[in-house]
């Protein structure tokens, strides 16, 4: 597609840019991403570096939002558990702000269309009251609105994580994307099983062949393996996970460890088998099936379908928040072919 032809995308509460990044392999042209995470906006700029990474607190309007006003799609996840509880409004409630934000960007560059993202139980909180409301304000912008939760496993992510993305169209309503018929789901295997258990240097050379069809596509366009820096986890720590059996959790330790850790994911490790499941911002819960640690950066970044082209900037602690907050790139990708129909 030529480039003047793709359609021009703002990515609000953009992150490291997942949800971009798959807009952009579908042919969307991303103009600009806007965040308050200063490292998450180094790694945007550096995987889209003809975009624009602009630092800016979503609660407070946009300056000079009127350069954006050629904008075709507007996309972003911003919080909205704060903006309306039985009609009872919390004005101090920073969510509260931030939704309003993304809803002020919308009536300001009015684009053709938008993708919103957010946790699937926003549906059900107050009983469907604040999904109601979310549906109204966004109708009232002049949209057709539809919704659906997503499961990233049915469109070719290894990770079980289920979002509900609303979409809104100014002519028409969105079909969403269909689940991948007749096709195996891929496995934390398939995955990630070509990465080693050590660290290896920035730009390492892979040291072997891929293991997978998947393996083969994350690969593609990457001179090497960046972000894989194994966790220095205690002995302790690496003798109680060694306790534990590919696909098990907690309830395969001897009783007296099993309170160690006061959550109901603790001490999981991830099934070779099957898709992991949604992987967290670096709380360290969740451990890779073979090797006694958490997965590294990479393997967290390939779990979400990123492949190994793009590369995470900032602290480590920060570049898995960055991960385990996005948009896996493959779903993105499946959302963005289905709306380029819309739009050409």
């Amino acid at each position: 597609m030529m480039a003047s032809k793709k359609p021009k995308v703002l990515d609000l509460f953009c992150g490291a840019g997942g949800l971009s990044y798959g807009f952009e392999l579908a042919g969307f042209n991303i103009v600009a991403g806007f965040d308050s995470n200063k490292e998450a906006l180094l790694t945007f700029k550096h995987n889209h570096p003809h975009a624009e990474a602009i630092y800016h607190d979503l609660s407070k309007s946009i300056e000079n939002i009127d350069r954006f006003l050629d904008i075709d799609v507007v996309i972003g996840g911003p919080p909205c558990q704060g903006f309306s509880i039985s009609g009872k409004r919390d004005s101090n409630d920073e969510r509260n702000q931030l939704y309003k934000a993304y809803l002020h960007t919308l009536e300001s560059v009015k684009p053709r269309c938008f993708v919103m993202e957010n946790v699937p139980n926003l549906l059900s909180m107050d009983g469907g009251r604040i999904k109601d409301q979310i549906i109204t304000d966004l109708s009232k912008l002049g949209y057709n609105i539809t919704y659906q939760v997503l499961n990233a496993s049915d469109f070719g992510v290894p990770q079980n994580r289920k979002r509900v993305f609303f979409v809104g169209l100014k002519a028409g309503y969105f079909s969403f994307p269909l689940p991948n018929e007749n096709s195996e789901k891929i496995s934390c295997y398939d995955a990630i099983s070509d990465l080693p258990e050590r660290t290896l240097e920035e730009g390492a050379t892979y040291i072997m062949s891929p293991q997978s069809h998947f393996q083969q596509l994350m690969r593609e366009g990457s001179q090497g393996i960046w972000n894989h820096t194994a966790m220095n986890h205690t002995e302790k720590t690496r003798s109680t996970i060694a306790l534990v059996p590919d696909g098990g959790n907690y309830k395969n330790l001897p009783e007296a460890l099993q309170g160690t850790r006061k959550v109901n994911i603790a001490w999981t490790r991830y099934n070779s088998q099957k898709p992991s499941p949604t992987i967290d911002t670096g709380h360290n819960h969740h451990f890779h099936y073979a090797y006694n640690r958490v997965p590294t950066v990479r393997e967290s970044a390939r779990l979400q379908s990123f492949p190994d082209k793009f590369q995470f900037l900032g602290t480590k602690t920060n570049q898995y928040k960055q991960v385990g907050n996005a948009v896996p790139p493959l779903l993105g990708y499946k959302l963005a072919e289905n709306l380029l129909e819309y739009l050409i």
